[in-house]
């Protein structure tokens, strides 16, 4: 079926989006920083370096379960739907959404993603407090954020994240976005030949890793960002430290932009394909 105007607009930008990340290419500074850390952490055994992952993929999975089965998330999903019922009262479920028109479907999510990113920024602001509670639950509460919203924007294009099989994708879009931009190619490769061979499936039956050592930028880059934070505390102007809570409340906020930024552009392409296969 050929796309609508606005349709075809969203691919082009998606397809935009895609050319620069292949025509990206990485400063010096950047290689050399990601040689330093590749080198640095290839010194560790391999045993450690495994079971590190493997802990870091294993608090994903349960964060991102405990998130979708929470009444927060819940609520979250009757909101989208009650949204959805404004453009088609007939919609019942969170696939009947995907019936919905481009335009709408980004009104919605846009919403998600605003509100997403406010909280983000809040979240570092407080963190950026310096306070030992707040900085220390930093890390747990922006993964809980952009683990939301990832879902929450899944669910605006039809897609339920209750199944093992997008349970995992959605993990899969967040470890990508997460990615440095040099490394978010390969990323969203793998996404896309995913894409193209997946069937109706229940359970996954892709490489369930998610995490490995591309990925240790980011958590190198939220422990940098506490210890930012704690050297620039004291800077207070009038009581208040100003510079630390920028410094928190910027740096979660590009953090839950560049999630939401390749989460939408992922779930608008399915949406895309799949009207084009099945309309």
């Amino acid at each position: 079926m050929t796309l609508t105007d606005r349709e075809a607009k969203v691919l082009n930008e998606i397809q935009d989006w895609e050319r620069n990340l292949r025509e990206f290419e990485p400063n010096d500074f950047q290689l050399t920083y990601e040689k330093y850390l590749q080198q640095s952490f290839s010194l560790l055994p391999e045993r450690v370096q495994k079971q590190f992952f493997s802990v870091i993929d294993s608090w994903l999975f349960h964060l991102h379960s405990m998130i979708q089965g929470s009444q927060l998330q819940i609520d979250a999903k009757e909101r989208i739907l009650s949204s959805g019922r404004i453009f088609l009262k007939d919609i019942e479920k969170i696939e009947d959404l995907s019936q919905l028109k481009i335009e709408q479907l980004q009104y919605i999510a846009e919403q998600q993603i605003a509100r997403h990113r406010f909280y983000s920024f809040a979240q570092g602001g407080l963190a950026g407090t310096g306070g030992p509670l707040l900085l220390s639950t930093d890390i747990p509460a922006i993964a809980v954020i952009n683990l939301r919203v990832v879902q929450l924007i899944a669910m605006t294009y039809g897609v339920e994240v209750n199944t093992p099989v997008e349970m995992m994708t959605s993990l899969k879009v967040f470890h990508t976005a997460t990615l440095p931009p040099r490394l978010q190619l390969e990323g969203w490769t793998s996404l896309m030949d995913e894409l193209e061979n997946r069937d109706d499936l229940y359970f996954y039956e892709g490489n369930e890793q998610i995490t490995d050592i591309t990925w240790i930028e980011q958590p190198v880059q939220q422990l940098m960002k506490a210890l930012v934070i704690a050297l620039f505390r004291k800077r207070v102007i009038q009581g208040i430290p100003l510079v630390s809570m920028a410094i928190g409340a910027g740096a979660n906020y590009q953090l839950t932009r560049k999630v939401t930024d390749v989460a939408h552009k992922y779930y608008q392409l399915r949406y895309l394909r799949q009207k084009e296969e099945f309309a």
